[in-house]
């Protein structure tokens, strides 16, 4: 940085003693000679900005895979409580078919002592 601002300087005087000498082709390589420190200075902040921006970017894609992931996340506890809820179902239909299955145990008993009941009468 030094360096260049030294530079900068002894083309600053080249500049001024152009502009005493009043000679436009000097000047114009002169101009040239100014202009290419100065573009040196620029690019890497044109490349620094470039860096940014594509860090920005990943950011934001970062931010939109984690809002996906929550979402699956969503998802897959509904279908965690879908998968509950089915269970609590079939236990419960479970229990009707047991429910069903005594109470036929119990009709069956009273028709078997329905059946052997004429046998005690006579």
């Amino acid at each position: 940085l030094v360096q260049l601002l030294r530079l900068l300087g002894q083309l600053l005087l080249l500049l001024v003693q152009i502009l005493l000498l009043a000679q436009p082709l000097l000047l114009a390589q002169l101009l040239l000679l100014l202009a290419q420190p100065l573009l040196l200075l620029v690019q890497p902040l044109l490349l620094l900005a470039q860096l940014l921006l594509l860090l920005v970017q990943l950011l934001l894609l970062l931010v939109q895979l984690l809002r996906l992931l929550g979402q699956l996340l969503l998802l897959l506890v509904q279908l965690l409580l879908l998968l509950v809820q089915l269970l609590l179902l079939l236990v419960q239909l479970l229990l009707l078919l047991v429910q069903l299955l005594r109470l036929l145990g119990q009709l069956l008993r009273l028709l078997g002592q329905l059946l052997l009941l004429p046998r005690t009468l006579r």
